[in-house]
C-alpha cells in the first residue's frame, strides 16, 4: 500500500503478525472518541486467530484488514503470539470496546447515533433497545442481516441519511469486514466495526464465557462447548499457533 492511501493510525503503536497489522494503545475508547470529535471516522478490525488464518487464503479479507485504521488484538491467540515475541498487549474484546464507546458517547452527549446491522431478524433491534435502556440518550437504528439483494439498496440509503457516529456490523467473518470495506464511504465520519455475534449477547439470546475463562484465554473453549458445530473452525487455532510462534522462524 502506498503512503498516500495508508490508513491514519497516529497515536497507535503498530506491530505485525503473519503480515497483518496489529495496533495498540492503552486507551482505545479515547482514541475512538477523538476520531468522532474530529470527524475522521475509522474502520476497526477485531483481529483474532481465526480471522488471521482466513486472511491467508482470502485476499479481499487480507486487504480489508491491512486498510483498516485500527486492528485491535481481540483474540487471545493474537495476544499470546505477540507475547511470545516479547510484545505485551492486553486483549481487547470488540464487544467490550464497542459498548464502552457507546456508553461514553451517550454520557458525553457526543453524536450518540448508532446503526446496528446483522444477526437474525429481531436480534439487532432487541440489542439496540437493551443498550438504549442501559445508556439513555443513544439513538440507534438497526437492520437484520438477512436482507435480500433487492432490499439492500434501501437499507444503504437509510444508513446514509441517518449518518450515525458508530456503525456496528454483525455479519461474521469475513462478510462483515468486506461489507464495511465496500460501504464505508456511506458514512465516512463514523466509526465502523465488525462485532460478530455481539448483538446476540446484548439481546440476551446468547451468553459470554465467564470472566475467569476470558482472563485465562479460554473463551474459545466456552464457545466450542456452547456451539459444538464450531469444531471445524477451531482447527484454525493450532495452525495459527504454529505459524505465529514457530513457523515464522523457519
Amino acid at each position: 500500500m502506498d503512503k498516500e492511501n495508508a490508513p491514519e493510525t497516529s497515536n497507535l503503536i503498530p506491530y505485525t503478525l503473519l503480515g497483518l497489522p496489529v495496533h495498540w494503545t492503552e486507551t482505545w475508547d479515547e482514541w475512538l472518541v477523538d476520531r468522532v470529535r474530529k470527524g475522521l471516522g475509522a474502520r476497526v478490525v477485531t483481529l483474532n486467530a481465526e480471522m488471521a488464518m482466513q486472511a491467508a487464503e482470502n485476499p479481499p479479507l487480507r486487504q480489508a484488514i491491512v486498510a483498516a485504521d485500527a486492528s485491535i488484538p481481540d483474540g487471545s491467540g493474537v495476544v499470546l503470539a505477540l507475547g511470545w515475541r516479547g510484545i505485551r498487549v492486553r486483549r481487547t474484546p470488540g464487544i467490550e470496546l464497542a459498548e464502552a464507546l457507546l456508553a461514553r458517547l451517550a454520557r458525553e452527549g457526543k453524536c450518540p447515533r448508532a446503526f446496528f446491522y446483522g444477526g437474525q431478524p429481531g436480534v439487532a433491534r432487541s440489542a439496540a433497545i437493551a443498550l438504549q435502556h442501559r445508556y439513555p440518550g443513544l439513538e440507534i437504528d438497526s437492520e437484520h442481516g438477512y436482507l435480500s439483494e433487492s432490499e439492500l439498496p434501501a437499507m444503504r440509503d437509510r444508513l446514509q441519511q441517518f449518518q450515525p457516529a458508530i456503525v456496528l456490523v454483525g455479519l461474521g467473518v469475513p462478510r462483515q469486514e468486506l461489507w464495511i470495506a465496500d460501504n464505508y464511504s456511506l458514512c465516512p465520519t463514523a466509526i465502523w466495526m465488525g462485532v460478530g455475534g455481539s448483538f446476540d449477547i446484548w439481546a440476551g439470546v446468547k451468553t459470554r464465557a465467564p470472566a475467569w475463562m476470558g482472563n485465562a484465554h479460554l473463551e474459545w473453549a466456552y464457545r466450542l462447548y456452547k456451539e459444538p458445530w464450531r469444531w471445524r473452525r477451531m482447527l484454525a487455532l493450532p495452525r495459527f499457533a504454529w505459524r505465529a510462534t514457530i513457523g515464522d522462524r523457519f
